[in-house]
């Protein structure tokens, strides 16, 4: 999984990429032109407690990769062909919002400032979309695209995101290899100050992204950035302390799964226990070829067991007695939590 951190100058993005990663870039880099990348293991008790059961030789959380991308240094100056490369080689953005008062005492104004990234990713989705109908009138080209193409177009005139345009799984697929940016699943993360910190969002900025369909977080970079730095006892008593439930770098995780309407689901052995990532809704192949693309083309069947069955009885042998190890076809659904074994030839 791999989510951009996206925003404007001064916002706190890299402080913020640094407290979720554990790194230290260089913040205030509002001219750098690369981009930052940092790998998270995502936090997962169940791991945890499937590996004291199988103690095995190995254990792999899953991962997400976050890219701190560079963005542009002021509104209104446009997104640069290396910026706009990285921001289509993620599956999530997540736009970071100024809620302090900036190094030249600006008041911060978060609402607009989501308007008006939301506007840099709908302009250059729209000159794409024109450039490739141009190209169309003149090839003659299909004319299912370019229907799917004139939809988009007249959402993009308005003002609208291309996320907030209903397609069906074909249409879907016409346009899958543009990349646009406005439909991509996106993230507001207001960087507030920590006297502010848990006084509610702004109205303004509630509105803004109701009317976008977007998830709003909270977080305060600057502290958030501390947390990371300390190690696990001091963590533990400084939340505690300070009134914390979790670092952000939880919340953060489980808002971009919940964004990319992603699951996990775990393959277990002697050698190694693993916690995989997959869309909901996939089927029982497709999950496969998470692992490997040979066990998705050459699927025969799934070994199932849930999470929460198998934790209570501890042992396989049980559990297929017990009638509670299923095994699946190529239609099953992966559940949350599933423990799978695949059988496959090739």
């Amino acid at each position: 999984m791999r989510a951009g951190l996206v925003g404007y100058s001064q916002t706190g993005k890299t402080t913020l990429f640094n407290a979720l990663t554990g790194q230290r870039a260089q913040t205030g880099g509002g001219s750098r032109a690369k981009s930052n990348l940092g790998v998270i293991k995502v936090p997962d008790d169940r791991l945890r407690r499937l590996t004291e059961i199988y103690r095995p030789r190995r254990t792999v959380p899953a991962e997400i990769v976050f890219v701190d991308v560079p963005g542009p240094r002021s509104k209104g100056s446009g997104l640069d062909a290396a910026t706009l490369q990285s921001l289509r080689e993620v599956e999530a953005l997540a736009v970071v919002l100024r809620n302090f008062e900036g190094s030249s005492g600006s008041a911060p104004d978060c609402a607009r400032e989501l308007g008006d990234f939301e506007a840099e990713l709908i302009l250059n989705d729209l000159v794409v979309v024109e450039r490739r109908l141009e190209r169309l009138v003149k090839e003659r080209g299909s004319e299912r695209e370019k229907a799917v193409l004139e939809r988009c177009r007249q959402a993009l005139d308005g003002g609208q995101s291309l996320r907030l345009v209903e397609l069906s799984a074909d249409e879907e697929h016409e346009i899958s290899s543009f990349a646009f940016l406005s439909r991509r699943p996106l993230l507001a993360v207001l960087n507030t100050s920590e006297a502010d910190l848990g006084r509610g969002m702004p109205e303004s900025l509630v509105h803004a992204a109701d009317e976008r369909r977007i998830q709003v977080m909270d977080v305060c970079a600057s502290l958030e950035s501390e947390i990371a730095a300390l190690g696990d006892d001091e963590r533990a008593e400084f939340l505690s302390g300070m009134g914390i439930d979790e670092p952000a770098s939880a919340r953060f995780i489980r808002a971009a799964y919940a964004l990319l309407d992603y699951l996990s689901f775990f393959t277990v052995g002697e050698d190694e226990v693993r916690a995989w990532t997959v869309k909901a809704g996939s089927k029982a192949p497709r999950a496969a070829g998470r692992v490997h693309s040979d066990m998705e083309r050459g699927f025969i069947r799934a070994e199932v067991m849930a999470y929460e069955d198998f934790v209570g009885v501890g042992n396989e042998a049980k559990m297929r007695e017990m009638g509670k190890l299923r095994v699946e076809g190529k239609d099953y659904v992966v559940a949350d939590g599933d423990i799978l074994n695949f059988r496959f030839a090739v």
